[in-house]
Formats: structure tokens, sequence, C-alpha cells
């Protein structure tokens, strides 16, 4: 597969609305403490629920520490910008291991792994599709699913996430191995 440029590796797919405002204001705060936000998402029927979904810049797994010195630096921003008018329900947490694709670089991170993809419009009449992560080639994301080899742009996904696979499972506990061994050693 090609590099990415800076600018590919950047593309997002975005919730809209109060999420892109909501992540355009605590963006710097949490890159500066070395997170990257994965998604916001604000919304819910009866209760109001704002959810950042954050990981370490680095890859390296998020513990319960990270979520609370995220959560504080996001509650500060908030208090003091005030975009959501209403009472809501607040939670900072992980992406998890079956973790959602919502930037473009997460689909060549993943490669070799099953993925369940959802396009916004339907394309020849299929608007689900379900296969291995087989990259990236510019804006357009590869995949290998039982009909054959799919390329879909970016720009039309409506949701993407990982499958929780046994494979998937292993390369998370290996990487948190050696990132354990890396902090002891």
């Amino acid at each position: 597969m090609a590099d990415l440029s800076n600018d590919e590796r950047d593309l997002r797919k975005s919730n809209g609305g109060l999420a892109d405002e909501v992540e355009r204001l605590i963006g710097p705060a949490l890159d500066d403490l070395g997170y990257a936000v994965v998604r916001v998402i604000f919304g819910g029927e009866q209760q109001a629920r704002l959810q950042v979904m954050i990981e370490q810049a680095d890859g390296c797994s998020i513990d319960v520490e990270d979520c609370a010195k995220a959560s504080r630096a996001i509650e500060a921003i908030l208090d003091v910008e005030d975009p959501i008018r209403t009472h809501y329900l607040f939670e900072v947490s992980s992406p998890g291991i079956d973790r959602p694709l919502t930037r473009l670089k997460d689909f060549s991170r993943y490669a070799g792994h099953l993925a369940r993809l959802e396009l916004a419009e339907p394309l020849a009449g299929r608007r689900r599709f379900s296969g291995t992560l087989l990259g990236v080639e510019g804006s357009t994301i590869l995949l290998e699913t039982e009909e054959g080899r799919v390329s879909l742009d970016f720009i039309r996904l409506a949701k993407a996430k990982l499958v929780l696979t046994d494979a998937l499972i292993a390369e998370h506990r290996a990487a948190a191995a050696a990132e354990k061994e890396g902090k002891s050693g």
C-alpha cells in the first residue's frame, strides 16, 4: 500500500454538530496531554450524553488514570466554553479492543483484521460490508470480503469498527505485554 500523506492520515469521520464543536474545543488540550481523540458523540433520547473516546497519541493503551486526567481537562474547557446548554452525562473512555475506526489511518493501522463497515448511501444496492482490512490507497479503504475485494471511499462511510477476534485479542495482549515490559525495563 502507498504511504499516506499527512492530509490523508488525518482524515476522519466526524459525528457532526455539537460533537464537532466539542472536539474542536478539546482537541488541542488533549494533544498537549499526549492523547488523541478517537470519537466524540453527543446525543441521547431521554438523557443527553457526551462520550469522548481517547487513545494515547503513541498508540499505547489507555487506563483509568488516563481517562480521569483527560476528563478533568475536558471538564475545565467545557465549563469555560459552555457549548452544551442542557444537562448531560459525561464519560471519557478508551476505544476498546473492537474499536470504532474513525480516521483513515485506522484502516492502515488495523490492516489484516476483520471489520464491519457501513456506508451512508448504498453502493451497488449495498450499505454494509464485512471483511479483512487490506489498508488504504489514497482515501479509499480496501476490504477483502467473501465476495471479493471491495474499494470503499472513506468519505462515504457512516461507521466502521473492528470485529472482536482471537487474532485481535492476541495482538492486543502482545502489545500490552510489550508496553509493560518497556515501562519496567
